[in-house]
């Protein structure tokens, strides 16, 4: 998945072609078992996502939304946080794939923007692993690209969770990412918001691109990343500055080589994943968009260069800062989950047609309000809205 400004496109896989014959060697055979498995995972996860979406999108995103946004998204941001935690569990305890923290130790519960090199097309599921260990799974945001929102189930999903769809075109994102951003502006809803500034995942021929553009204006010559765009970025900071505590800068590598979606739910690769961390104040990145600017351009610059050393030495500096999960709480959650869409299943084939009416609705209303990206007001800010135009004609 290819990001735009922090998204994510499901057709642009020119990283690593999935479970083909590459240069290098899996990391693990495709065995006929891990064929059964990762099939089995993808039926799990692709079930529970839209048995819980449907049962519960029109009362979480629509009745609780109408009373009040913030209890919304705390009830969003527990909901989503459960099934979220599926694919932790995936990765490092059923494929075997060791994550590696290392760099600062960040606190839990943070207000938060995300910044990471974009690698290959699986490079923001890792981030999950990271907020799973901060309590903050439920609260990560992306922007993606708006073509997205359009898959079925998915684009639900991405619509419920408030992710910030983008066309790619600056003059009609800004209003659109700045209005979602000012709705982020709360300091009492928890936010860990994701973006990924190379507007692209890595690749030979995209660098080359970035390394002549580079040379021609100035900037760094970078072999490891893409020269960031910068506009997303100031954008996320002039809208939250004053409700984050901090900016998470994340480098990410891989041993061996870059995964793809299709190796994460195969089990194939990666054998490890590196993610070096580094916790900026707030209040240390620059306020003016210019200055802001040269600051992300600099910190890919160092990402560069620990990428560098990572591919010489294998890992990055300060290893060990997070613990490993709890395998005893990723089965209980993982249990929690299927039994309850087992429970939700029973009770669409089995209870009485009210139910199955309830769950066409619900479909209907979710694929309505991603195709027209509509989110409902709740109903006292309706209310003063209408009194303010009533005010203003009067006047």
């Amino acid at each position: 998945m290819s990001c735009i400004e922090g998204g994510f496109s499901w057709n642009e896989m020119d990283v690593c072609s999935p479970l083909k014959p590459d240069c290098k060697l899996k990391h693990r055979p495709l065995s006929p078992l891990r064929v059964v498995r990762g099939v089995l995972c993808l039926v799990v996860f692709l079930s529970t996502a839209f048995t819980i979406l449907v049962c519960f999108a029109p009362i979480i995103a629509v009745l609780l939304r109408l009373l009040s946004i913030h209890i919304s998204r705390k009830a969003t941001s527990l909901l989503f946080g459960i099934w979220l935690a599926l694919w932790p569990f995936l990765f490092e305890k059923i494929n075997g794939t060791k994550v590696v923290f290392s760099g600062d130790t960040v606190p839990p519960k943070e207000r938060t923007l995300l910044i990471a090199n974009h690698k290959t097309e699986v490079d923001w599921m890792y981030l999950w692993d990271l907020a799973l260990r901060k309590g903050s799974l439920g609260h990560i945001k992306y922007v993606l690209k708006s073509s997205l929102m359009k898959i079925p189930v998915f684009g639900w999903g991405f619509h419920i969770l408030e992710f910030i769809p983008l066309k790619r075109k600056w003059e009609a994102d800004e209003p659109v990412m700045r209005k979602m951003l000012s709705s982020f502006a709360d300091p009492a809803d928890p936010l860990w918001l994701a973006i990924f500034p190379e507007g692209t995942d890595y690749n030979e021929e995209k660098c080359k691109k970035s390394q002549l553009f580079a040379s021609e204006t100035g900037l760094p010559v970078l072999s490891y990343v893409l020269l960031p765009r910068t506009k997303g970025f100031c954008a996320c900071l002039e809208t939250l500055r004053s409700s984050l505590d901090a900016v998470y800068d994340l480098t990410i590598a891989y041993k061996n080589q870059c995964p793809s979606f299709l190796d994460n739910a195969f089990g194939v690769d990666p054998s490890e994943v590196h993610i070096h961390v580094r916790r900026i104040p707030i209040e240390e990145i620059p306020a003016s968009n210019t200055d802001a600017a040269s600051w992300l351009t600099e910190a890919f610059r160092l990402k560069d260069n620990l990428l560098s050393d990572f591919d010489d030495q294998g890992h990055f500096p300060n290893e060990g800062g997070e613990e490993e999960l709890s395998t005893f709480k990723c089965l209980v959650n993982f249990i929690l989950v299927i039994v309850l869409t087992i429970m939700l299943i029973y009770l669409a084939i089995f209870s009485s047609v009210w139910f199955k009416v309830y769950i066409g609705l619900s479909c209907a209303y979710l694929a309505t309000a991603t195709y027209f990206d509509f989110q409902p007001m709740p109903i006292l800010d309706f209310v003063q809205a209408t009194c303010v135009c009533n005010r203003a004609r009067i006047e």
